[in-house]
């Protein structure tokens, strides 16, 4: 018994300095500490570096477990693989639209479900990265958008959702999240997928850290994964700084380190830094990388394998430190799920069904609040059913056919293989019925540029009393490795929407995408505008439902959208520009975004009062709060997303003209007001000095609330903080 507390106890010491932990290991981490390093004891090498591999086989010897892998941006995704009719939630786009986190963290829980009705334990989701407001770059749908505060609300309710929390963390219902990509992975030089960043540290600290030290601190991720990209000259998958000392050692990571796809390899076939694969798996090793993640297990591109590794650590036995903290860092994952205790689930691809009918409704309601609505000329929308006889459904992305292989482009990137995915018009022809005709004609293909099929769509148009419009991108045009030069509408789909609108009759266009599109022409000349993203397999029930009425739309951007490929990178974050003739303005052309973050029509309207402070000076650390009465003044029920932003008027450094600092979405019955209650406190008033730290500089600070980031959509108060 003795021995015990003093091995259990030396367990400890050696975990807690290790890790730099200044808090001290649970009972259970700790029990789990100890089985650890028994088992590690009887590992052989060869044994341990099969451990360091994505779902790494059974170990029978040792009835070490498989820790199955998937993806779980929107829904579950087994990599390479198409079974399970799992639910598909809309993009991450479209979720942090909803500016809603509960319903993030919901979905992630439902996600956690199904991932565990199919033997998924390891999820390589979400996606922190903040958009840098550059859309020619394919992956902008994967983000939660360009605001550092958002993402990280949204990052840490997804990660709470599919991890569990408290006593539920990591049990049979939840999976073990992947924060990726760190750090700073749309911050490239070309809008490029993993192209090369140069930046500073004070970019990297105010806007792409924020969200994974949330995910560390708030949300307990037990996993994270590093871009592909070189961060100022040193590839994130050899970079000790970015791994050890800022995740590690500042922001007190203590879970294991997975690589995006081969990217230990690409330190050699990339970033042309070691001359060997063996170098490149030791500079991977000695950076913290745990885990080599090589989808379909190609042995020509894997590193961490006994026939790179074997030869050159009996050869060195200083490096058996990191293959023992590497493998001890994955085996402790594997025993907080549970995995010793449980068997291996046995799948039927044919039969299995993973997803759920309150899954699938739930998936519509995220995507009725997901939608938004950029432009409603003389209340166009709602559409009366009663007053129209007949509804021309147009579009490239109006529709979709089930593919004989892999899944529906109209989905996103990501997306597992949902039982059906409802479309624009499948949706509208189950909301009308037999009381409205329908007149479909798809006019083009998303990525052609053939005009055979706009005769039929202009007399589908004609002989119609409004049209619905679909167009966008698919994942034809956007998405991973879909990195575009120009941001306007791909193929004649511009040609299409001048063709409908010359028809003269009432146009509504539903965008479907998954980046800001450079719309103009939509903008200026068709009265009614929806941005749905890529809304899930319930998406057409989602659109259906507002266009008649059935739902008010309530989403707000979180991209802020571009006039042209020559504005990008186009953004709210904004610090003062140059003053004098030029008055930091483009020459012909308007300067400001084409619509901005946070904005979002609705068929009600709202007001705002003035916003109020409980105390309008404070000292330095103390916090006070401040408050704003919103008013629905129309005639309908309706949700408004209440946004403040805050501002140091003058500080010691440069800062962004208003940064984010809160948010609540609301309902509201005609005619109610409500109050809306934000706290102001050290953490969102703070400013990093020229030294990088983290401090509240007294003075006065501008807080801003209104309903989106344009100042003309602001009220403001000032508060004054005191020494």
């Amino acid at each position: 018994m003795k021995k015990g507390i003093i091995f259990l106890t030396a367990v400890i010491l050696f975990t807690g300095c290790q890790q730099k932990q200044t808090k001290q290991l649970s009972k259970k981490d700790a029990e789990i500490a100890v089985k650890v390093e028994k088992l590690l004891s009887q590992m052989t090498l060869e044994e341990k570096i099969a451990e360091m591999t994505q779902d790494a086989p059974a170990n029978d010897r040792l009835d070490i477990p498989v820790m199955k892998y998937g993806e779980a941006l929107h829904g579950l995704w087994l990599v390479l693989d198409y079974y399970g009719n799992t639910t598909v939630y809309p993009q991450a786009v479209a979720c942090a639209s909803t500016w809603e986190p509960e319903l993030i963290k919901k979905m992630a829980s439902q996600t956690a479900l199904e991932a565990r009705a199919l033997g998924v334990t390891h999820c390589y989701s979400p996606n922190l990265d903040v958009y840098a407001g550059d859309a020619r770059y394919g992956r902008v749908e994967e983000s939660y958008g360009e605001d550092p505060y958002l993402v990280s609300r949204m990052g840490v309710s997804f990660i709470q959702g599919l991890q569990g929390t408290g006593d539920e963390q990591f049990d049979e219902n939840h999976v073990i999240a992947t924060a990726k990509h760190f750090v700073g992975y749309p911050e490239n030089r070309r809008g490029i997928n993993g192209g090369f960043s140069d930046m500073s540290e004070r970019r990297l600290r105010e806007v792409y850290l924020p969200s994974f030290e949330a995910a560390v601190k708030e949300a307990q991720v037990g996993s994270v994964m590093p871009g592909h990209q070189d961060f100022n000259g040193v590839p994130c998958h050899m970079n000790t700084w970015l791994l050890k000392d800022i995740l590690r050692d500042e922001l007190g990571f203590d879970g294991f380190i997975v690589s995006d796809n081969n990217d230990v390899g690409r330190l050699e076939t990339m970033h042309f830094i070691p001359e060997t694969r063996t170098k490149a798996a030791i500079l991977g090793l000695k950076a913290g990388v745990d885990m080599d993640l090589v989808i379909g297990k190609n042995v020509e591109l894997a590193t961490y394998h006994s026939n790179i590794l074997k030869d050159t650590v009996e050869q060195d036995p200083s490096l058996m430190k990191y293959i023992d903290k590497a493998t001890s860092r994955i085996l402790t994952a594997k025993y907080k799920l549970g995995l010793f205790d449980t068997e291996q689930i046995e799948i039927d691809e044919e039969t299995v069904n993973a997803g759920r009918e309150e899954h699938r409704e739930f998936a519509l309601e995220i995507a009725e609040k997901s939608i938004i609505m950029l432009k409603n000329d003389n209340n166009l929308l709602p559409l009366d059913l009663s007053k129209i006889k007949s509804l021309a459904v147009i579009g490239p992305n109006a529709h979709e056919e089930k593919p004989k292989k892999g899944t529906y482009k109209l989905l996103g990137g990501y997306s597992g293989l949902p039982p059906y995915y409802v479309s624009v018009l499948d949706g509208l022809k189950k909301k009308v019925g037999k009381k409205v005709k329908i007149n479909y004609a798809k006019g083009c293909d998303i990525d052609s540029f053939s005009k055979e099929g706009f005769s039929a769509a202009v007399s589908a148009a004609k002989k119609s009393d409004a049209v619905v419009l679909v167009v966008g991108s698919s994942h034809k045009t956007c998405g991973e490795g879909g990195d575009r030069s120009d941001l306007d509408l791909y193929g004649v789909q511009n040609e299409l929407v001048e063709l409908i609108h010359k028809t003269g009759k009432p146009v509504i266009v539903v965008l479907i995408n998954g980046r800001p599109l450079s719309i103009n022409y939509i903008a200026e000349n068709i009265p009614s505008v929806l941005e749905t993203w890529y809304g899930g397999m319930r998406a057409g029930d989602a659109v259906a439902n507002v266009i008649f009425g059935d739902v008010n739309p309530g989403g707000k951007l979180t991209m802020s959208f571009p006039r042209s490929v020559g504005q990008v990178p186009v953004t709210y974050l904004e610090r003062p520009d140059f003053i004098g003739s030029g008055k930091g303005l483009y020459r012909f052309s308007d300067k400001s975004p084409l619509f901005a973050f946070g904005y979002g029509l609705s068929y009600t309207t709202f007001e705002y009062g003035t916003p109020r402070l409980v105390k309008s000076a404070i000292k330095v650390g103390d916090a006070t709060t401040v408050s704003v009465d919103v008013t629905n003044t129309g005639k309908r029920a309706g949700d408004e997303v209440v946004q403040m932003y805050v501002r140091d008027d003058y500080a010691s450094v440069g800062r962004y003209l208003k940064m984010l600092k809160g948010f609540e979405r609301i309902n509201l019955k005609p005619g109610e007001t409500k109050t809306v209650e934000f706290k102001l406190n050290p953490e969102n008033l703070a400013v990093l000095t020229q030294d990088m730290k983290k401090v509240v500089e007294p003075g006065t600070f501008t807080i801003s609330i209104g309903t989106s980031s344009r100042t003309e959509d602001l009220k403001t108060v000032k508060l004054r903080v005191i020494e």
